[in-house]
């Protein structure tokens, strides 16, 4: 089967993709679009989408509230629903990546459960701390857990199998010093720490969406920069060197980028778990492995994910609302047991 590539080159940066995966693109932009505006929507105050498209526009609809509800209360949380799918998800696919593993994700290797640590700390222990220092604690955990497992994993070098197997062990340890912390809580602090960690963009507003923003516009390029060196590494150490890659360094940088994005995107929504495990995947049936077309295609799959995970939380049992972590571990452990029987022989 003849395969067709589109080869951009400067003198920095090299990406070689599969033709489709523009047109997967726009129609996945597409699909965001219009997901956005049916979350924008729906509620208990239900707006039409030409109302969505007004008010967006700044155009008068003959409604005040149409302008609060949209601006003030459903377009931040919608946005910040996107932005953390679109982090959970690059991490998800780096790690995939980085490990050889198609089951590896962020929170099963044991990034989420350090940066959730220090986020529950910080929740718990400085209630009253601005709100820009929970990214920054969380990517601190998070670091500090990618580090040990790293450390821990080396004996002449990082091998995938055991950075996953020294991953999954701190994790239980890092969750059971959360536990902890929750129990031994004052009552109203743990109470904000269990909905954050339930998973939820419930409450969110422009503030936690430009808190967010300087992370993805540093990290996701980087990402994309790297995706060629991903690549490499992806077909084992010893092609990557012969290859000319700088193997730990490289690596080094990658569980950077995976780390800081899983971080930013624990920090801001909690523990919205098997983003970062279902977006490649459905990203490597629809442009296959290629990391240059995969990250981007994760990404934008992520960020539909999480939104729809949000909609669906939001008014499938109106006027309660599920966190969408709620909703996305539903889906997620069965898809994860499905993966887990189909690669028991591999």
């Amino acid at each position: 089967m003849k395969l067709d590539w589109l080869v951009i080159r400067s003198q920095a940066i090299s990406f070689r993709i599969d033709r489709r995966v523009p047109v997967i693109l726009l129609c996945l932009a597409v699909v965001i679009v219009v997901a956005m505006v049916m979350n924008l929507g729906r509620g208990e105050y239900p707006i039409s989408p030409l109302d969505i498209v007004k008010t967006s526009l700044g155009l008068d609809t003959g409604n005040p509230d149409h302008a609060f509800v949209i601006h003030n209360l459903r377009l931040p949380r919608t946005l910040v629903a996107f932005m953390v799918g679109v982090a959970l998800a690059i991490s998800g696919t780096i790690f995939q990546g980085l490990t050889h593993n198609p089951l590896a994700d962020p929170g099963i290797i044991g990034i989420n459960a350090g940066a959730s640590l220090m986020a529950v700390t910080v929740i718990i222990l400085f209630p009253s701390a601005p709100i820009y220092t929970l990214p920054l604690s969380a990517f601190a955990g998070a670091l500090l857990m990618a580090v040990l497992i790293y450390l821990l994993a080396w004996n002449k070098g990082s091998s995938p199998i055991r950075l996953i197997l020294m991953g999954i062990g701190l994790s239980a340890i890092a969750s059971a010093i959360t536990s902890l912390m929750i129990t031994f809580g004052n009552i109203y602090d743990v109470s904000n720490a269990l909905v954050w960690l339930a998973g939820s963009v419930y409450g969110r507003t422009s503030e936690q969406v430009f808190s967010l923003l300087p992370w993805l516009v540093i990290f996701v390029p980087m990402a994309l920069i790297l995706a060629r060196h991903l690549n490499a590494l992806n077909l084992g150490d010893d092609v990557a060197k012969s290859l000319g890659s700088r193997v730990e360094w490289q690596r080094g940088l990658l569980v950077l980028v995976g780390v800081a994005l899983a971080a930013v995107g624990v920090a801001t929504a909690g523990m919205i778990g098997f983003i970062g495990l279902i977006a490649p995947h459905l990203g490597r049936q629809l442009v296959g492995a290629t990391h240059e077309g995969l990250i981007p295609t994760s990404a934008l799959l992520g960020g539909i994910i999480v939104v729809v995970a949000d909609l669906v939380g939001r008014t499938l049992f109106a006027p309660i609302e599920l966190p969408c972590g709620v909703v996305t571990a539903v889906v997620g452990a069965p898809y994860f047991l499905y993966l887990l029987i189909r690669n028991r022989k591999k």
